[in-house]
C-alpha cells in the first residue's frame, strides 16, 4: 500500500516539475524570431544605402578624355548637290540625207569642230557643180553686154544709134550683174550645205551612246538626234541653301572674295574636287524656303560627272581662337548640350555649354568650356553630375578595390 501510494505520488509529480519549463522554452523562439525580422531589417538598410550610392555599388567607369584647346575654326555650309555640266548639245544634222560614215565611238571624248559623222555628200556636190555652171554662163552673158553696151555708147557719141538702145543695153548689164550676183550666192550656200553634210562636235567634252546606225536617213527635225555631247572641264554643281543664309554668304561673295567649295563623295570622307561659289539663283522657292546655288570645279581629272549626286561644303567665313573640343565630347538631353568635365579628384562635373559650328572632328565651344580643361570623350554613357571615373591606363583607379573607396578618394581630396 506505501509502495503504491509512494507509485502513485512519483507519477503525480512529473507533470508538476514539467509545467515551469514551457513559458521559457516559448520566449526563447519569440526572441530568436525577433532577432531574425532585426537582422533582416538592417541588412535590407544596407543594401539600399548600398545600391543607391553608385560609388559604393559599382568601380569607377573607364572613361577617355582630351584636352579642350583654342584654335581656328571654319564656318562651312553643307548641302547634297547635283553635278550639272555647263553646256550640254545634242548634235543633229542640219540638212537631210542618209548618214554615210561615223568617226566616234559611244564614251568617246571629242573636241570642238572634231568630225563625228558625215551624211552623203553626193547630191550636195551636184548642187554646188551646178551653181558654179550657172554662174559660168551668166558671167559670159555679162561680159558680152558689157561689150555690147561700151559699143552702144561709142555709137551714141557720133549720133548713129538711138539713146534707148542705150539704155536698155545698160539695163540688160545691171539684170545680168545681179544674176552673177546671185550666182555666187548660190555657189556659197552649194558650198555651206556640202559642209554641213560633215557633221562636227559643237563643243569639247564626252560624247554619249549614238543614236542612230549607219544608213539611217537623217533629218534636222529629228529629236534624238545623233549623239549627246557633255562639256565635262570645267563643270558645275548645283545645290540648295536655307534662305536664312544668303545674307551671310551674300555679303562675302559679294565682295569677291570667291568662297572656297569642296565636292566631297558621299561617304563626306574623299574630296573629289574644288571649285569656287558661282552665284544664287534669281529668286526663293516659296514651298522649301531655300534658294538654288551653282558652283562651278575644275575638273581635269573628270572625277566628277554629269548627274552624280555629291555633298557640297562651302567655307563661308572662318573663326579664330575659339575652344574647340572633339565632337564626341558633346552630349545632348534633358539640360541641353553639356560636356562632363574631370576634376582634380577623378570625378566628373556635367557643365553646360554653347556649341558653334563644328567639322568632321572638333565643334567650337561658344561658352562653358575653358581651354586647357579635360573633357570626357568616350564612355560617357551611364555618367551623372559627381560620378567617379577611371583614367585610360589606370588598373584600378579611385574607388576601386573597396565599397567606400570612391567617398573616401573624395574626401581626401577635399
Amino acid at each position: 500500500m506505501t509502495d503504491h501510494e509512494s507509485m502513485t505520488t512519483g507519477d503525480h509529480s512529473a507533470p508538476d516539475d514539467a509545467q515551469p519549463q514551457r513559458p521559457r522554452r516559448s520566449w526563447r523562439a519569440v526572441l530568436i524570431i525577433v532577432l531574425l525580422l532585426l537582422a533582416v531589417a538592417f541588412g535590407a538598410r544596407w543594401l539600399t544605402k548600398r545600391s543607391a550610392d553608385p560609388s559604393r555599388g559599382r568601380p569607377p567607369a573607364a572613361v577617355g578624355i582630351a584636352k579642350a584647346a583654342k584654335g581656328d575654326m571654319a564656318v562651312n555650309v553643307s548641302a547634297l548637290g547635283t553635278v550639272q555640266p555647263i553646256v550640254t548639245a545634242t548634235v543633229r544634222p542640219q540638212l537631210s540625207g542618209t548618214l554615210f560614215k561615223l568617226f566616234f565611238r559611244d564614251g568617246q571624248r571629242v573636241r570642238q569642230g572634231e568630225m563625228l559623222a558625215q551624211i552623203d555628200p553626193r547630191p550636195y556636190q551636184l548642187a554646188l557643180a551646178q551653181a558654179r555652171a550657172n554662174l559660168a554662163r551668166d558671167t559670159a552673158q555679162l561680159t558680152a553686154a558689157e561689150v555690147d553696151l561700151n559699143r552702144y555708147a561709142t555709137l551714141l557719141k557720133q549720133d548713129s544709134i538711138a539713146a534707148q538702145q542705150v539704155d536698155t543695153q545698160r539695163a540688160t548689164v545691171r539684170q545680168l550683174t545681179g544674176t552673177v550676183a546671185a550666182d555666187r550666192a548660190a555657189i556659197g550656200t552649194a558650198q555651206l550645205n556640202l559642209g554641213y553634210t560633215a557633221i562636227k562636235s559643237p563643243i569639247t567634252g564626252r560624247a554619249g551612246i549614238r543614236q542612230v546606225d549607219i544608213g539611217n536617213y537623217l533629218t534636222p527635225s529629228d529629236t534624238n538626234g545623233i549623239v549627246v555631247v557633255t562639256q565635262e572641264d570645267p563643270i558645275d554643281v548645283t545645290f540648295s541653301l536655307p534662305q536664312g543664309q544668303l545674307s551671310s554668304i551674300g555679303d562675302v561673295a559679294g565682295s569677291g572674295a570667291g568662297l572656297p567649295v569642296q565636292a566631297l563623295d558621299q561617304n563626306d570622307n574623299h574630296v573629289m574636287a574644288n571649285g569656287r561659289f558661282l552665284t544664287f539663283d534669281n529668286q526663293v522657292d516659296s514651298t522649301t524656303g531655300t534658294v538654288k546655288a551653282k558652283a562651278r570645279f575644275d575638273n581635269g581629272g573628270h572625277a566628277l560627272f554629269p548627274g552624280q549626286f555629291v555633298n557640297v561644303s562651302m567655307l563661308v567665313k572662318t573663326l579664330h581662337d575659339v575652344v574647340t573640343v572633339p565632337v564626341a565630347a558633346v552630349r545632348h538631353g534633358a539640360p541641353g548640350d553639356f560636356v562632363f568635365v574631370l576634376q582634380g579628384d577623378h570625378t566628373v562635373k556635367l557643365v553646360k555649354v554653347k556649341t558653334g559650328p563644328s567639322d568632321t572632328q572638333r565643334i567650337a565651344i561658344l561658352s562653358g568650356v575653358q581651354p586647357g580643361q579635360t573633357v570626357v570623350v568616350e564612355g560617357a554613357d551611364g555618367l551623372e553630375d559627381g560620378a567617379t571615373v577611371r583614367l585610360p591606363g589606370e588598373k584600378g583607379g579611385p574607388g576601386a578595390g573597396g565599397h567606400g573607396g570612391g567617398r573616401h578618394h573624395k574626401g581626401q581630396q577635399g
